[in-house]
């Protein structure tokens, strides 16, 4: 049984004159599994992620489709009851770690207002649990931590405030939004086996945001890989690693360095590739107009 279910998801961008930005997306995630949302910039990846948030900017319109979670459709709740399931049941890690946090509060208050607020812990209790969070997160010297303010920790830190603030609450789900962008190497290394570790503590499902392949071999077992606002291929991320299907997907493996085969020569991805991808988008927009 599938925790999430979008089915056949379409939206445009009214500011762009209707232009669509997702074409008929289709995807399932189990609860405790891990799903890679992978593509380029434009992709949809995002903005499948903020349609599940609720997040979406006024200048972008469902057009059809649905979004089941835990046999609720969220495109059709209202604010209201939204809010009730995101920042409990549904919560997320944000991209920058250097500006997701308010520059204003200390950690303290960031992580422990969602535990009081919405599930009615006392203030010695949110505590509490704030400081076993960052335990779980491998924060030295919680106490100090939780009276800093953003600017006194470093980038990795403050990326392992946001994740523990994100399982907090014992989600159900956690969206992860390219959560490693702004971090060095090595730092990224250490945040993707703390998500992964956490998620499986915890027994969460994640929608993983990407255009890192790599990243995704290291932490998916899923992946769905988005061109123009359409799925091209979706699988099991080891057999798409090692078969993938599409001819994209072929030429992106082909395009990026692989550590267990070093010595293969890199190849960019041919213009042909892109040219029938415009087209799949063509005739897929074609049929939407013939069927609309």
């Amino acid at each position: 049984m599938s925790l999430l279910s979008i089915r056949n998801l379409s939206a445009v961008s009214d500011r762009d004159g209707g232009t669509p930005i997702l074409r008929g997306v289709s995807l399932d995630l189990a609860p405790g599994e891990v799903i890679g949302l992978v593509g380029e910039s434009g992709a949809g990846k995002s903005t499948i992620s903020k349609a599940v948030l609720g997040m979406l900017p006024r200048t972008v319109r469902i057009t059809k489709g649905s979004a089941i979670f835990s046999g609720r459709d969220l495109l059709s709740l209202s604010s209201r009851e939204l809010r009730k399931i995101t920042g409990s049941e549904i919560t997320l890690i944000p991209q920058d770690p250097m500006t997701a946090l308010n520059p204003g509060r200390r950690i303290e208050s960031q992580l422990t207002d969602g535990l009081r607020l919405k599930r009615g812990m006392s203030s010695t209790d949110a505590r509490r649990r704030g400081l076993e969070l960052l335990e779980e997160v491998h924060i030295r010297d919680p106490e100090r931590v939780m009276r800093a303010y953003p600017h006194e920790l470093s980038g990795g830190m403050r990326q392992r405030v946001l994740i523990a603030a994100a399982f907090a609450m014992d989600p159900k789900l956690v969206v992860a939004d390219e959560p490693t962008t702004a971090l060095d190497v090595t730092v990224q290394k250490q945040i993707l086996r703390l998500i992964r570790a956490m998620q499986a503590k915890h027994g969460t499902s994640v929608i993983f945001v990407t255009h890192d392949l790599g990243v995704v071999a290291q932490i998916c077992d899923r992946v769905t890989l988005l061109y123009g606002g359409m799925v091209v291929e979706a699988g099991a991320t080891a057999e798409i690693m090692e078969r993938p299907r599409h001819p994209y997907m072929q030429a992106l493996l082909a395009a990026g360095p692989r550590y267990d085969r070093p010595d293969r020569a890199l190849a960019p991805v041919p213009e042909s590739i892109f040219a029938g991808l415009r087209e799949e988008l063509a005739s897929f927009d074609r049929e939407e107009v013939r069927h609309g």
